[in-house]
């Protein structure tokens, strides 16, 4: 494989180099910054380049977004890419770009990983093939935060059936009727599904319409 490095740790940078070297492949450029990362993608065209989260100058996220940006000049470049910590913001971000022509190999990794030599080379080669691969540590956060943020979290099997059943635009009388239950079974579920939503009477807003959209969402 075609290798690009983006990392401005000298010493990952350069064991790095030589592990893939030693390991059969080409390491066509090795850069310190984002700036430098998006030159060479965009000139080298590599199997698959290795980045950085965090690079100068700030330290924070331009690994990541240099990522994003090469892979929007050149569609379908694999990037895998390390963090010394979960960042599942940023595992989220690099994610997105696998929808639409932006798809292609995607991974992300912690530094970690590098030491178990065979698993990260696997990884490396799985990435390079159009392949996505995430840390155990991240998908565990990923789906920790999902639960979290999600609104529906609150709701029984049974509100959220009727829930369903309101986005196919149905009356409480025709979920009653589907269901085979009482009418007034159906308002207390749905007088729970706006309470659980947050969605108080408001002369403004129509809950139910509102408690549709949150579910269609998500």
């Amino acid at each position: 494989m075609r290798i690009v490095i983006a990392d401005d740790a000298v010493l990952l940078r350069e064991g790095l180099v030589r592990l893939l070297t030693e390991s059969g492949h080409e390491v066509v450029a090795v850069v310190g910054d984002g700036d430098a990362l998006v030159e060479a993608v965009v000139a080298h065209r590599p199997d698959v380049s290795i980045v950085d989260v965090r690079m100068p100058p700030s330290h924070t996220d331009e690994g990541l977004r240099a990522a994003v940006e090469a892979r929007r000049l050149v569609p379908r470049s694999p990037v895998l890419v390390l963090s010394q910590y979960v960042e599942v913001s940023y595992a989220d971000d690099l994610l997105a770009t696998t929808g639409g022509a932006g798809g292609g190999g995607i991974g992300y990794l912690l530094k970690d990983r590098v030491a178990a030599i065979d698993e990260f080379l696997d990884a490396l080669s799985r990435v390079a093939t159009g392949g996505t691969v995430l840390d155990p540590e991240v998908v565990g956060q990923l789906f920790a935060r999902r639960r979290r943020d999600d609104p529906l979290r609150e709701l029984t099997p049974r509100e959220r059936e009727v829930l369903g059943l309101m986005a196919e635009g149905r009356s409480n009388t025709a979920i009653a009727r589907t269901l085979v239950v009482s009418d007034g079974a159906v308002e207390k579920h749905v007088r729970n599904i706006f309470t659980k939503l947050n969605l108080p009477p408001d002369t403004e807003q129509h809950r139910r319409v509102l408690a549709v959209l949150t579910y269609l969402r998500n």
